[in-house]
C-alpha cells in the first residue's frame, strides 16, 4: 500500500464542489428538451453560380398557405407553422418524433441579388427559392491584350 499526503483542504475543495452541483441542479430551470417540448426548424441548403442564388428548405408535411416568405432590405426569412392533424386515440403512441410548431429561419443576404425578381416554389414539400444577381454584378471577363 503507498503512503499518500493527506491534504484536508483538497477534501474540502471536493465537498464544496459536490455542494455547489446539488444546489445547481436544484435551482435550474429544466430545458424545453427535457420537458418534452422542441423547437424545430427546417434544413436549408443555400447555393449559387454565377447567375442566381438558390435556397431550398425541407417542408415535408406543409401546405403552401402555411408559409410565408419575406425579404426585407437584405434579410431573407422564411416562417410558417407544421399543424398537427387529429389526434387519434385509437392506438398507443410508444415514440412520437415529428415536431410540429411554427418556425422562422432568417438569412443575409449579398448586396448583388436582384430581390424583384425572386421566384419561390413548393412541390414534394422542398420550397425552393430562386433569387438571381444584378447584371452588373454577374462579373466581366476582361481579356489581356498583347501587345
Amino acid at each position: 500500500m503507498a503512503i499518500r499526503r493527506w491534504r484536508p483542504f483538497d477534501d474540502l475543495l471536493k465537498l464544496q464542489n459536490e455542494m455547489e452541483s446539488l444546489f445547481d441542479e436544484f435551482s435550474r430551470t429544466p430545458s424545453r428538451r427535457e420537458v418534452g417540448e422542441f423547437d424545430w426548424y427546417p434544413y436549408v441548403d443555400v447555393s449559387e453560380n454565377e447567375k442566381e442564388m438558390k435556397i431550398e428548405a425541407d417542408l415535408p408535411g406543409m401546405k403552401q398557405e402555411d408559409i410565408d416568405i419575406n425579404i426585407d432590405g437584405n434579410v431573407l426569412t422564411i416562417k410558417g407553422e407544421r399543424k398537427k392533424e387529429e389526434e387519434t386515440k385509437e392506438g398507443n403512441y410508444y415514440r412520437s418524433e415529428r415536431h410540429y410548431g411554427s418556425f422562422r429561419r432568417s438569412f443575409t443576404l449579398p448586396s448583388n441579388l436582384d430581390v424583384d425578381k425572386s421566384k419561390a416554389t413548393f412541390k414534394h414539400g422542398v420550397l425552393t427559392l430562386t433569387i438571381p444577381k444584378l447584371e452588373e454584378a454577374k462579373g466581366k471577363r476582361i481579356e489581356i491584350e498583347v501587345e
